[in-house]
């Protein structure tokens, strides 16, 4: 595989993609479940553990069109789940999610999922702060402003640049290396608050501050409190763009419990001295300070804690809207954080209108099949779980970004039928009654961007589809034809069509902003659009800060609201009115540490997207014994005898998988890291493979947004002495062909 020729950093996750096309697991065929087969649709707890029957494509989308129609005349529209999570396809018109909602919305509706398990937690409260989430997450500062304004950043989860290759829809030219090389050059100072030191690019001018996980709330506030108690803070700022700073004041000083947050109460929840967080704030009030948040804070137990004191403090240094300062969230969490690239509508498939109003916070999966009829509190509302009988599920792995995965197998047994489009023998492909085998991107043709991208890809089909695969379009236009619903959903036109009518109706819009664009017939020859580029300077609330009454926020007070009155109506004890710290379940400091002494950071792997292509080379190159790697602190090791690449068990009350041991200094003692995304590979309660969501908490980061928390868990390891079980995930499971 070769990279873009004009791109400045390719990334090396292109090496997984050979395999893809001929890796040991692709599907080859139909294949239905025998149990579903012999017995029919129902809940059956031999889901995950039986063999498939292969079936012919007519034979297999003839009992799925049956089976589709019973569950919706039988239980309404309502009572399927349509499970895809969008990440795919780097293509954009054969991306799983908007070809699967299209099918289900032109055949009655759906419940749907809302929000992601990459930042669910501060898409719901965040517009409650400052007004709108997208504004934060797509149109931050840019990294040019950044490198020339920004004097001290400081960086809580650090800025992973094991991340910035990945966007959704790929990216043509990542840009971002080259400016995490250009801060280093230009001299700006770095403040690392991370139990981890690979969460930096090495080069920088940086300082560790080596936290204990999930305090960073109690930092934020502290260094929060030293701001304020020496008068550090822009009163006039507070006053003309903020509301509510007065509460979260008085919350500092302890009016309202007793407990003056300072650096000495923070030095005993973090770990670091109070000499240096005192430091620390002052100089942030004395430069020209970014604070950043990566994505990963908020996916723990009261993550919305760690942003919203972010911004508290940011506000408070009365630096929000000027170049280079103020607050960022996600930097090193994706490549398109702070890019350069313009932004406006790609072309995409409609998904036509769903009629079914139900929806679930796409993390509470496991809740809504184990527990249908039940109530739950949702961003002041109260709603309760529909009975899905039929979960569909096209692009995505549950069994990767799920917490507690041997739950979510329980509450995979409970349906009527579930349904997989899949190129590979993944654990949710295993998990499932009728698997169809897809295509992956190489097999077909498409045009592909990512958000902020700098062109429009022609996407040539470059391999014939593996054996009997199908793309989804296809998959679902021949459900369609059998459901009577195939000029609503294909409207007469092929794949190929589809293309050259999504990209001339795009065209027609930029032509009509004064854009010279190409033809499709010339595009398609020349394999690449330039996109308009943006100016590169780019400053997050710049214009409410120019003018706060001209440019108000979509907050109710149209300011910054560091107290939010509409939250603390909610009367939830999980997420107050103002930033507050509220101790987790799973950290070093509390009564569970006792009998689980490890904190186990599950952040993103450096060697794939997510689970996508763990099958591939680079992602199988950095096995240890055929297991995921763990990091342990050498110290951590030798309490517990273990060496170098021996095999170990990680385990808590919930579950254990098996990993490979690596030692590095590169993390705190006390703190082990095992990446997500090995292929769940279940013996029992037992993972062989090394995936940690057999370990993560199933439970919401509150009621205010139900959003994950797989970031953080408390775990014991010790040597594994037996003989590890055979890896599932190099072949597909028993498969009997009919004759």
């Amino acid at each position: 595989m070769a990279a873009h020729p004009e791109d400045p950093s390719p990334s090396p996750l292109l090496g997984n993609l050979p395999a893809s096309l001929r890796h040991a697991t692709r599907v080859a065929t139909p294949a239905v479940r025998r149990g579903w087969l012999e017995r029919g649709p129902g809940p059956d707890p031999a889901r995950g553990h039986d063999d498939f029957v292969a079936l012919g494509w007519d034979e297999a989308l003839d009992l799925l069109a049956a089976e589709l129609r019973r569950v919706r005349e039988e239980h309404g529209n309502q009572a399927i789940f349509g499970g895809s999570y969008g990440w795919a396809s780097a293509g954009r018109f054969h991306h799983a999610q908007s070809q699967l909602h299209r099918f289900l919305n032109a055949f009655g509706g759906f419940t749907a999922g809302r929000n992601t398990y990459s930042h669910g937690t501060s898409a719901v409260v965040l517009p409650h702060i400052v007004g709108s989430a997208h504004e934060v997450f797509f149109r931050g500062t840019s990294w040019p402003t950044i490198l020339a304004h920004t004097e001290l950043l400081v960086a809580f989860g650090g800025m992973p640049e094991k991340n910035v290759s990945v966007i959704p829809g790929g990216v043509t030219r990542h840009h971002t290396p080259d400016f995490f090389a250009q801060l280093g050059r230009g001299g700006t100072e770095v403040a690392l608050i991370s139990p981890i030191r690979d969460d930096l690019p090495t080069g920088l001018n940086a300082r560790w501050y080596p936290i204990r996980p999930a305090a960073d709330t109690a930092l934020l506030l502290a260094l929060a409190h030293t701001v304020a108690a020496e008068g550090l803070h822009d009163k006039e700022f507070l006053r003309d763009y903020c509301v509510g700073y007065e509460d979260f004041e008085r919350y500092l000083f302890g009016a309202e419990d007793g407990v003056p947050k300072d650096a000495e109460w923070a030095s005993a929840r973090t770990d670091l001295p109070a000499a240096d967080i005192v430091a620390l704030a002052r100089r942030m009030a004395a430069a020209r300070t970014l604070v950043t948040v990566t994505w990963s804070l908020q996916r723990i137990e009261h993550g919305e804690q760690p942003v919203w004191a972010a911004i508290a403090l940011a506000a408070m240094l009365g630096q929000i809207g000027l170049p280079g300062g103020g607050f960022g969230h996600g930097y090193g969490s994706m490549g398109d954080v702070g890019g350069i690239g313009g932004e406006f509508r790609l072309p995409h498939l409609p998904q036509g209108v769903n009629p079914v109003r139900e929806f679930i916070p796409v993390a509470r999966i496991a809740d809504l099949l184990l527990n249908p009829g039940e109530r739950y509190d949702y961003d002041g509302t109260v709603r309760a779980y529909p009975d899905i009988r039929l979960v569909y599920w096209a692009g995505g792995n549950p069994f990767h970004h799920h917490q507690d995965l041997n739950r979510l197998r329980t509450a995979f047994s409970r349906p009527d039928t579930v349904v997989v489009h899949e190129p590979f023998w993944t654990a949710t492909a295993r998990h499932a009654d009728f698997v169809l085998p897809a295509t992956v991107p190489l097999e077909r043709e498409d045009f592909g961007a990512g958000r902020r991208d700098t062109s429009l890809i022609a996407m040539h089909r470059v391999a014939e589809p593996f054996a009997q695969a199908r793309d989804d379009y296809t998959i679902l236009g021949g459900l369609a034809d059998r459901l009577g619903i195939a000029a609503e959903f294909t409207e007469g036109r092929s794949a190929r069509a589809w293309l050259e009518h999504l990209y001339e109706s795009w065209r027609t819009d930029l032509r009509a902003g004064g854009l010279a664009v190409p033809s499709f017939v010339d595009f398609w020859a020349a394999g690449e659009y330039r996109l308009p580029e943006a100016d590169p300077e780019r400053t997050l609330f710049a214009e409410f800060r120019r003018d706060p009454v001209a440019h108000p926020l979509r907050t109710p007070s149209g300011k910054i609201e560091i107290t939010s009155r509409r939250v603390r109506s909610f009367s939830y004890a999980d997420c107050p009115g103002h930033p507050a710290w509220l101790e987790p379940t799973e950290w070093l400091g509390g009564p569970r540490a006792a009998r689980f002494p490890l904190h186990l950071i599950a952040n993103q792997p450096s060697t794939r997207l997510h689970s996508q292509l763990d099958g591939g080379e680079v992602s199988q190159a950095a096995k240890v014994a055929g297991r995921e790697a763990i990091w342990l602190h050498p110290a951590d090791a030798a309490a517990r005898g273990i060496a170098e690449g021996e095999v170990v068990r990680v385990f808590n009350d919930r579950g254990a998988c098996l990993a490979g041991a690596v030692l590095t200094e590169g993390l705190r003692p006390g703190v082990v890291r095992l990446p997500t995304g090995a292929w769940f590979d279940p013996d029992g309660s037992l993972c062989v493979h090394g995936n940690p969501n057999v370990l993560t908490a199933d439970l919401p980061s509150s009621r205010l947004s139900q959003g994950a928390t797989g970031g953080h868990v408390l775990v014991e390891i010790e040597r594994y002495d037996g003989t590890p079980g055979q890896l599932t995930v190099n072949a597909p499971p028993p498969i009997r062909h009919l004759r």
